[in-house]
């Protein structure tokens, strides 16, 4: 039988496989098309968590008839104090499944399970905005801030609550000023600092310049100064209309300029002249002093839905400062001297994103 001329092609069935490099630029293009996607499953994290964590990337795709119908960022962490475990994504806020229907979805989902009972792994976890699989054990500890930006800065600054609005103001009236720079390392030195002063490990010098380097067209390094020394810096990413300041620390000098407060405040400003209508303030565990303070500023707490898959774990993974086991260790770190802090952190934080 001839073939009619207005015959459809049939359609072949929807395969999961392996991402490879080649697919770099049809999986972005999907990620900008996906309203489920965000900037934590671009492709280039796949080059900062291998490069700048050392963790093997196991990237999935869905595909049929050529055209990507969903996604799943997955990295594998394995460490000896931690545990073993299959991410959606390591150091990534948000991770999971991006997909343009269910069947995409389920198959992904269902690879995802495959592989991690065949690597062993204690669990794997999905990091989902919304929930996605209400039979699995989800964690109810972190939320994500996000609100709509104007156009104008005094629209702006006018949705920020009375006394923090008041915070910002004392940072301007401080003489603070902010510049742009183009060295991971300037960063580095200041966020470094931070964190060791809340106990916490850092990731690596070698981790933010990956980080940097890939996303440089996307990305912006603001540091702001105080009266003869920087005193806070923030490293920032645009995606689509929205602005994330995803690493941002200050030295102690900061607090009594009102440093931090000041610092959002000047990224919202040049975030809303690039066109930027969302400020993602980013992920904080609940009952926390970063949790305070983004409420202050007026945003809104949404739940996020870290949900996990068990394999040789009985239990979801308790990997956080909250966790009462760590307080002690904490409380050593925040003791310890800079320099050696930076040496060891490093080791440690690779394992904790």
């Amino acid at each position: 039988m001839e073939d009619r001329p207005d015959a459809q092609p049939e359609r072949v069935g929807l395969r999961v496989r392996a991402f490879s490099a080649a697919d770099s630029a049809r999986w972005d293009a999907f990620v900008d098309s996906s309203p489920e996607a965000t900037f934590f499953h671009r492709a280039g994290w796949r080059r900062v968590i291998e490069e700048g964590l050392r963790h093997p990337c196991r990237y999935l795709l869905a595909e049929r008839d050529g055209e990507i119908e969903g996604i799943l960022p997955l990295a594998e962490v394995r460490s000896r104090l931690f545990g073993h475990a299959l991410v959606s994504a390591p150091c990534c806020v948000y991770g999971g499944v991006a997909a343009a229907n269910e069947e995409a979805r389920r198959e992904l989902t269902r690879e995802a399970v495959r592989l991690a009972e065949q690597l062993r792994v204690d669990a794997l976890e999905m990091r989902n905005r919304r929930p996605i699989r209400p039979d699995w054990p989800t964690k109810a500890l972190y939320v994500t801030f996000r609100k709509a930006i104007g156009e104008r800065d005094e629209d702006n600054l006018k949705a920020i609550p009375r006394k923090q609005r008041a915070m910002v103001r004392k940072g301007i009236d401080a003489g603070l000023s902010s510049r742009l720079v183009d060295d991971p390392d300037l960063f580095f030195a200041i966020y470094s600092e931070s964190v060791r002063n809340l106990g916490t490990p850092v990731f690596s010098r070698r981790f933010f310049r990956v980080l940097f380097d890939e996303f440089r067209a996307d990305s912006e390094i603001s540091v702001i100064a105080g009266p003869g020394a920087d005193i806070a810096a923030v490293m920032s990413f645009y995606f689509r209309e929205e602005v994330l300041p995803y690493y941002g620390g200050s030295r102690r000098e900061a607090r009594a300029l009102k440093g931090n407060d000041f610092m959002y405040w000047d990224l919202m400003c040049r975030a809303a002249a690039r066109g930027a209508r969302i400020f993602d303030y980013g992920r904080s565990k609940v009952g926390t002093g970063s949790y305070d303070f983004k409420k202050n500023w007026g945003f809104t707490p949404e739940p996020l839905y870290y949900e996990y898959h068990l394999v040789k774990a009985s239990e979801m993974p308790e990997v956080n400062p909250k966790n009462p086991k760590y307080r002690y260790f904490i409380e050593a770190w925040k003791r310890l001297p800079l320099p050696i802090a930076n040496a060891v952190g490093p080791l440690l934080a690779r394992n904790l994103g």
